[in-house]
């Protein structure tokens, strides 16, 4: 799986990401602390809040990532993406208002709405040759899940040293590490000049633009999912994930701390659990991929899910004990280990389902779309647990997840034919359309 990181421009993205990804977390921590600082008994609804314009700035301005790709070098989205978080990271311990913290949050998220779309496109264009792309969609995975497992540890080592307020300036730090990554590599170009198959034209920088100006890119890259049975099914199975995931991030407190009566340190416990059974597929995928293929995948791991939410429903109306408490952690690494089989292949069906000139819109679209999802079952699993329980809670979203996963089963026909995701310059003919395994 290493072996991409011997490729010296994406060896320098996959850093910019790291790095990125540790001052997230950083932030993360001291925002927390910030809120307390600032609101005290409040910090709660203000932390919640925080969260829910995080995922809006998400929907609302991942669209405006693919229409500013049309006009605007990657390259420069990238690090005026990073500039602005980490100018923001170094203004929040200044604030002195409540509403100051939502503005900042709102400016944060929706720069980082820009960087990783923007980064997620242009990775298959540095690694073409579709193995090399595997490891690299595995990495990211690795990334993220070990990135929600340290960087909280980091955080806690550096609180002994400095004070909260010194964690913004780490945040800043990594952003800017990661904008001085990203400009130390030439990017991949495009050419062409030719008409796409959602109605888009391609200009000669590569770029493509929806008819009806700025309004038409952002809509584009919601017509690619309209259009292409594989984005279509990927949506769906996007919903299948955030109605588990949910589950794991928006429950577990209660359920390790009311149901099974176990110290808080066993919150830890549970949470690792999810992450370990996704670092450990992360890490299985590449091979398995490479013989199954990604549909092959991808359905089986969604139709797990509901399964194991059923699980989890009736651990959660039966009586705790050490048993049951087992396998919770069972269930959550499994939870884990299905999401991650999932959402890992997510780029590779993104890139089969395109032209490569399309990718920066796919991508857009899909992650405003994917955290759209977040945005429905997040209040959902958070109200139901109020006032129904976690059996219910389980069985409704286990309930979502199962209807997600028929559709995009329904939606993403075995022999779906897609365009294969190839730059065509003027003069050229478009290859014939490969099979989906």
């Amino acid at each position: 799986m290493l072996s991409v990181l011997r490729n010296r421009t994406y060896r320098h993205l996959f850093a910019a990401q790291v790095v990125a990804l540790v001052g997230t977390g950083l932030a993360t921590v001291a925002l927390g602390l910030l809120a307390y600082d600032r609101a005290g008994d409040r910090a709660s609804a203000v932390l919640g809040t925080a969260l829910a314009i995080k995922m809006v700035a998400y929907v609302a301005v991942a669209p405006l990532a693919g229409a500013l790709a049309a006009r605007v070098s990657r390259r420069s989205l990238m690090v005026g993406a990073d500039l602005t978080r980490a100018g923001v990271a170094l203004g929040l311990p200044f604030v002195g208002q409540i509403w100051q913290i939502y503005v900042l949050v709102f400016l944060l998220q929706a720069a980082s709405a820009v960087f990783t779309p923007t980064f997620q496109a242009v990775i298959p264009e540095v690694l073409p040759a579709e193995r090399d792309y595997t490891r690299a969609l595995s990495l990211s995975r690795l990334a993220y899940d070990l990135e929600s497992l340290f960087s909280p540890a980091l955080a806690a080592g550096l609180l002994v040293l400095v004070s909260s307020g010194r964690l913004f300036v780490g945040t800043a730090m990594g952003f800017l590490a990661s904008a001085v990554l990203v400009v130390s590599v030439a990017l991949p170009g495009r050419s062409g000049a030719v008409r796409g198959r959602s109605g888009v034209v391609r200009g000669r920088s590569g770029a493509v633009r929806g008819k009806g100006g700025v309004r038409g890119d952002v809509l584009l890259g919601v017509r690619l999912f309209r259009d292409a049975p594989g984005l279509r099914a990927l949506l769906a199975l996007d919903l299948a994930v955030a109605a588990s995931g949910a589950i794991v991030f928006v429950n577990t407190v209660v359920l390790v701390r009311d149901h099974f009566h176990r110290p808080a340190g066993d919150l830890s416990l549970a949470l690792g659990a999810y992450g370990a059974g996704s670092v450990l597929t992360a890490l299985l995928l590449p091979r398995l991929l490479r013989r199954a293929g990604d549909r092959a995948v991808m359905l089986p791991a969604a139709f797990a899910l509901p399964v194991i939410l059923a699980g989890v429903a009736a651990l959660g109306a039966a009586a705790p004990t050490a048993g049951s408490w087992v396998a919770v952690l069972a269930a959550w690494a499994g939870i884990g280990a299905a999401c991650s089989a999932v959402l890992t292949p997510g780029g590779r069906v993104i890139r089969r389902s395109v032209t490569d000139a399309e990718l920066p819109a796919a991508f857009a679209a899909q992650f405003s779309l994917s955290h759209g999802c977040w945005l429905l079952t997040y209040p959902l699993a958070g109200r139901l647990g109020a006032g129904a329980g976690l059996p219910v809670t389980a069985l409704v979203l286990g309930g979502v997840a199962l209807a997600a996963a028929l559709a995009a089963a329904v939606l993403w026909p075995a022999r779906a034919s897609v365009p294969v995701p190839v730059s065509v310059s003027v003069g050229e003919s478009a290859p014939a359309p490969v099979r989906h395994k």
